[in-house]
């Protein structure tokens, strides 16, 4: 059964906020409803390989999606851009990419936020941008997110969670990223740690990963990694690489490859050999290295 969201008020001490009442399933926020927004354009730019390969077609190439082209959801409270089928948006060729179901480009208003929803085997990882966003959840796991803190939590056997803006004054923008874990049925988990002084280092940053890896924190698969560069203009780094890439502007401007990429645009890359980005001013891009789905 497909639910939608529910806006309800939330009064919290010395304030007053609207949230989103989420009951649902994993497979309704990434599959859909079937039916497509009427504002969706079909207007992702696809380009082609060397070989003149389709790369919406599957095989070696490229996909670029500009920012404008996503899913948009709205609620007052809330403007939500989404990369992939997500609640009501849905597009049969929009199903993710490789092992990256969910990334939702997110800004919240002061006060508002997401009241307590739950989640069942699901890898979530939240990076914020700007602001302060609070977690807590049924395990007993508080924490306020900033600029800088990794996060991760594991939905495993089933939990519950709320995500506030945790000012009052200040909107929050963040962006919220989900895979699939190895194994369903594990734990419920937290965890999350400040990458801060390696993000100085203008190169890429192993944010999150399967057990074993030096990441800063671990996810429960193997098949995924996510990186981050908060690189300087004119900085050149090489693009980490796995069967499936997906490559998100999170601030800044970019060149991948020949590609200029503005702030919000992302490059969905597949079976890559290598890759070259190149910072036109200074930028933070979010990437995902997985293995095909």
């Amino acid at each position: 059964m497909i639910e939608l969201w529910r806006l309800v008020g939330v009064r919290r001490p010395g304030r007053t906020a609207l949230r989103a009442e989420i009951p649902f399933t994993e497979q309704v926020l990434y599959h859909g409803t079937g039916h497509r927004r009427p504002d969706w354009r079909d207007s992702m730019t696809h380009t082609t390989t060397h070989d003149g390969t389709d790369t919406n077609g599957g095989g070696v190439g490229r996909v670029v999606v500009r920012a404008d082209d996503r899913f948009l959801t709205e609620a007052g409270w809330l403007t939500s851009r989404h990369s992939f089928n997500f609640g009501p948006h849905y597009d049969p060729a929009n199903n993710g990419h490789g092992l990256l179901l969910v990334s939702n480009d997110d800004i919240v208003a002061p006060a508002g936020g997401f009241g307590t929803h739950p989640h069942r085997d699901m890898e979530i990882v939240t990076w914020v941008l700007d602001g302060e966003l609070e977690h807590r959840d049924s395990e007993g796991n508080e924490g306020v997110i900033r600029p800088g803190l990794a996060q991760r939590m594991s939905a495993g056997t089933g939990i519950r969670h709320s995500e506030m803006n945790h000012s009052r004054t200040r909107p929050v923008h963040f962006v919220q990223m989900w895979v699939t874990p190895d194994t369903a049925g594990l734990p419920p988990g937290y965890e999350q740690r400040d990458v801060s002084d390696q993000l100085a280092r203008n190169e890429f940053v192993l944010v999150a990963a399967g057990p074993g890896r030096d990441a800063a924190i671990t996810i429960h698969q193997a098949g995924a990694e996510m990186w981050v560069a908060r690189i300087g203009e004119g900085t050149t780094v090489d693009l980490p690489i796995h069967e499936r890439v997906h490559v998100f502007v999170a601030r800044g401007t970019v060149e991948l490859d020949g590609v200029r990429l503005a702030e919000g645009d992302a490059v969905r890359l597949t079976d890559p050999e290598s890759g070259r980005l190149t910072a036109l001013t200074d930028s933070e891009t979010i990437v995902w290295a997985t293995a095909a789905a």
